[in-house]
């Protein structure tokens, strides 16, 4: 009976004990824009690749940009959605006028980000994410690699990505340069949307391991991966960043919705911007209400256009 007792304790204080440990090494930020909450849950997710901590090298690059914005929305009732916003997309950035959305970001960090995200669906983010390309190469390695899929080869010199046709188990530097390539990929932007939604997948398929459970030192090792280059706003906590990883594994599921906003054109050139992604402003406005209100039936969504 003593032994029993001991054992059920320690079972019962372990995860309680790490929850509170991993919940004080998250980093908190200012994110929330303080607007008026819409329908179900929203997280923004938001990849920096701030050269400071060495990661990817000194590519004379100042301060922060961010290559992947995800909003993950999660109504009432109906589908979760995980839609994947181009970084280059021409939108409005409140206060600066039209640009890139990934210029909102380098100009005014996560709260400029959630408030042009907002703009632009009319979904108002309850939780923001932020996680640097770091944690991605860490976290990989702490789970022993991922599954990745693609059918090319690659060479590219820019990511570093060397891959054969196929799918192979991808260490944290190799899936570090899977989601960063896009010059090698022939749909760009949307292609590596997809890859990154592809190794996020990966990723919670191997946490969620029912030998992970039993495997105290590994449990520690990713949870300091993943905090350790992770921000998030001021209101969200570990428990909030489990139901983010339930949420995300109901929207890239089945009855999920997946995909980016409907597209107008891929090259987009106004003005003194470069080349741009035009989005779809009626059409998206559409898709965005009936993804907010859950009546967007399940499956892939937007694109760019076939004719």
């Amino acid at each position: 009976m003593l032994v029993a007792a001991v054992v059920l304790v320690l079972l019962l204080a372990w995860p309680i004990g790490l929850t509170a440990w991993a919940n004080g090494k998250i980093q908190h930020i200012d994110a929330l824009s303080g607007a008026g909450p819409t329908p179900g849950t929203t997280y923004l997710l938001a990849g920096s690749d701030s050269r400071a901590d060495g990661t990817i090298g000194n590519d004379g690059t100042v301060g922060a940009r961010t290559d992947t914005i995800m909003l993950l929305q999660v109504p009432a009732s109906g589908p979760a959605a995980l839609i994947s916003l181009p970084r280059d997309s021409y939108v409005d950035i409140p206060g600066k006028g039209k640009n890139k959305l990934n210029a909102a970001f380098a100009w005014g960090g996560a709260p400029l980000l959630v408030k042009t995200v907002e703009k632009l669906t009319g979904i108002t983010i309850d939780h923001y994410v932020e996680v640097g390309f770091a944690g991605i190469e860490k976290v990989v390695d702490a789970v022993d690699g991922v599954p990745l899929c693609l059918d090319y080869d690659v060479a590219d010199k820019n990511s570093g990505l060397m891959w054969t046709a196929g799918c192979h188990v991808a260490n944290g530097v190799t899936a570090l340069a899977f989601v960063r390539m896009r010059y090698a990929d022939p749909r760009g932007d949307i292609g590596r949307a997809d890859r990154q939604r592809q190794l996020i997948a990966a990723i919670t398929h191997k946490v969620e391991s029912p030998a992970l459970l039993f495997q105290p030192g590994k449990q520690v090792a990713l949870i300091s991966a993943g905090t350790g280059a992770l921000a998030v706003d001021r209101s969200t906590g570990i428990v909030d960043l489990a139901r983010l990883a339930l949420d995300f594994r109901r929207a890239t599921g089945p009855s999920g919705i997946t995909g980016t906003p409907w597209i107008k054109n891929m090259d987009y050139r106004p003005g003194n911007v470069g080349s741009t992604v035009e989005l779809d402003a009626e059409r998206n406005a559409t898709l965005f209400s009936a993804i907010l209100d859950g009546t967007q039936p399940a499956g892939p969504v937007g694109g760019v256009p076939t004719s």
